[in-house]
């Protein structure tokens, strides 16, 4: 691995996206943003508008709903700086695809140390709630978890943000 890779991951509404920006605009370099949100209802085109409205004329957004691992080797460089945002998003997207998510989470993976520059990944920490009461949802918390441990194992730095608070992990 050549670059530098941060895996951000903390609760709903945590500040874990503020958090990972501020990180990513503190570095000089070429600033991409990999979303993975897709807007198929108003509330999440409005989510979508707010955060392109965080960010500033130095971000190129690229969209990667599900190949992911693509996405960031196409935005990689020495000079790159690259935010995905976020994980447990892709998560669902693949799971409404009926994707192979452990391959693509092994393709991520790989791209992850790949990657020349600076990435920093986002992701929803889902399993510290209760267990969900349908199979759907424990399914994705399951899928969610173990993508987030294997790019946590793939990651230099792991944080994790309590109240917009960070906590290193790794």
């Amino acid at each position: 691995m050549t670059g530098q890779s941060l895996f951000v991951l903390g609760g709903a509404r945590s500040g874990k996206s503020r958090y990972a920006q501020a990180r990513a605009e503190a570095i000089a370099g070429r600033h991409t943003l990999v979303a993975t949100a897709e807007a198929r209802d108003a509330e999440m085109r409005d989510r979508i508008a707010r955060h392109r409205a965080d960010r500033d004329q130095r971000w190129r957004t690229v969209e990667a709903p599900r190949d992911l691992a693509a996405a960031i080797d196409a935005a990689n460089g020495a000079d790159a700086v690259a935010l995905v945002d976020c994980l447990t998003i892709w998560i669902s997207n693949l799971m409404l695809a009926e994707a192979d998510i452990d391959a693509a989470t092994r393709d991520l993976c790989e791209a992850i140390q790949r990657f020349e520059g600076q990435l920093i990944l986002v992701a929803n920490e889902v399993g510290l709630g209760i267990v969900p009461d349908n199979a759907l949802a424990r399914r994705f918390r399951d899928e969610a978890g173990r993508a987030n441990q294997a790019v946590a194992a793939a990651a230099q730095e792991v944080q994790m943000i309590f109240a917009g608070l960070p906590q290193r992990l790794k």
